[in-house]
């Protein structure tokens, strides 16, 4: 489904990732751990082709350095980066939607993808017609997961979704997580972390990161 080949990438001249050769099989559901600066965030962004690399990367078929990093979305990618990225002056509803307007969904479609989303985050329609600049920034999280639920049909990857959330909104996202591979077993995850244990409830498969080396855990955090 996903596979890296020897992928390098140096930012500032400084090896962030080092000969990654990887393999992510569709339906499953990966945690990628690792300290801060370890190269969790760069591999997400270099999947997303939002760095410079060399080695290659192939998704679903598709080599992905053929492919614009604006046209990788459509591919069926959605990715919540860990700022979230959200646009202040747009209602959250909006900022969820934009992805499904970008790819070219029709009414229908979009309609469709949005309940998908507020099935599985109905907080969310909550707070639909909020400015995206007045929600906080755990709530900012839940509406970056939406958005990455609207266009990822096939690989959803989310960067450090737990980091900086309160107790009660870190419960909201780990059943929204849990409802939504209960409801898309074929959906693809990737999940990185700093903490192991927060992800000890989703992940099939623990992969470490390391100096920008890419390894096999040890022991594989077990689904409960």
């Amino acid at each position: 489904m996903l596979t890296l080949k020897d992928v390098t990438v140096r930012l500032g001249g400084v090896r962030i990732l080092r000969n990654v050769d990887l393999k992510i099989e569709k339906s499953s559901t990966v945690a990628l751990i690792g300290a801060n600066g370890a190269g969790k965030t760069t591999t997400l962004r270099t999947i997303m082709g939002l760095t410079e690399m060399t080695g290659q990367i192939e998704f679903d078929g598709a080599v992905l350095s053929k492919v614009a990093p604006s046209r990788r979305p459509g591919l069926g990618i959605g990715y919540a980066a860990e700022d979230r990225r959200l646009f202040s002056g747009f209602t959250v509803e909006e900022n969820i939607k934009m992805p499904g307007q970008v790819a070219g969904y029709s009414d229908a479609d979009l309609a469709a993808k949005m309940e998908r989303v507020y099935e599985i985050l109905p907080e969310l329609k909550e707070m639909a017609k909020r400015p995206a600049g007045a929600v906080s920034g755990g709530q900012g999280k839940m509406v970056a997961l939406g958005r990455a639920l609207v266009i990822g049909s096939k690989l959803i990857m989310l960067d450090e979704p737990f980091q900086g959330l309160a107790p009660a909104l870190a419960h909201k996202y780990a059943d929204a997580l849990r409802k939504l591979r209960n409801r898309d077993r074929e959906v693809t995850l990737i999940i990185t972390e700093s903490n192991p244990d927060l992800l000890r409830k989703f992940a099939e498969r623990t992969l470490v990161i390391e100096r920008g080396e890419i390894r096999e855990a040890r022991s594989h955090i077990t689904t409960g």
